[in-house]
């Protein structure tokens, strides 16, 4: 049974009721998206976990074999992998797991696309920052109940914005509330994917 400590993280508890499980991209660590999540909710708690896998010494949540080219039986173990944590830890800490909420970018954001695909039950809502379709499921998991926030990068030379675009059309086929933003700019975030990602929290968590 996995446990808290099989992944290096970070941990603080919410103070208001929301608690991010935040997933870094590639190169990124447990401590690279604590800024952000303080941007889009100070008081909100914080799973932070830091991918297992090492390419060229940095960490990435699951293989590629190269450059939007995924090592799948890979991404697929990783998937459930970091599932079972995410349930173990919140059972750990004590959070609801209706409280989480994925904040993904790049290599987080794909897999967070694809726990919601491969283990709907482990969380119900995301923010999914410059992400594409990790993998089509076998079988269609019934995200009825689950929204997600998804921003792209209208000129981003890593992931085209048709990727992200296709990933949002399969989440609804699925049952999934979408919202899209699409941002002028590349790969890198900018403060309108903050906004964005702030007014879509505070509406589902007011809701």
């Amino acid at each position: 049974m996995a446990q808290a400590h099989d992944f290096t993280h970070q941990y603080a508890e919410s103070e208001d009721g929301v608690t991010f499980v935040l997933l870094h991209g590639t190169g990124g660590d447990e401590y690279a998206l604590i800024g952000l999540g303080n941007a889009l909710d100070a008081d909100a708690g914080v799973m932070s976990p830091r991918g297992k896998i090492l390419e060229n010494g940095s960490p990435r949540f699951f293989r590629r074999l190269a450059e939007g080219v995924f090592d799948m039986e890979d991404l697929v173990f990783r998937t459930h992998e970091l599932a079972d944590w995410i349930e173990a830890a919140a059972a750990e800490y004590g959070i609801d797991r209706d409280t989480l909420v994925a904040v993904g970018y790049s290599n987080g954001a794909n897999i967070a696309a694809s726990m919601l695909l491969l283990r709907p039950e482990t969380l119900k809502r995301a923010i999914l920052l410059r992400p594409m379709v990790p993998l089509v499921p076998e079988s269609a998991p019934d995200l009825t109940g689950a929204t997600v926030h998804i921003a792209a990068g209208a000129s981003d030379p890593l992931i085209p914005l048709k990727e992200s675009e296709r990933l949002a059309d399969l989440l609804k086929s699925y049952g999934a509330e979408v919202t899209f933003v699409r941002q002028p700019t590349g790969h890198q975030l900018v403060n309108a994917d903050i906004a964005a990602a702030r007014e879509w929290l505070q509406h589902i968590t007011n809701a």
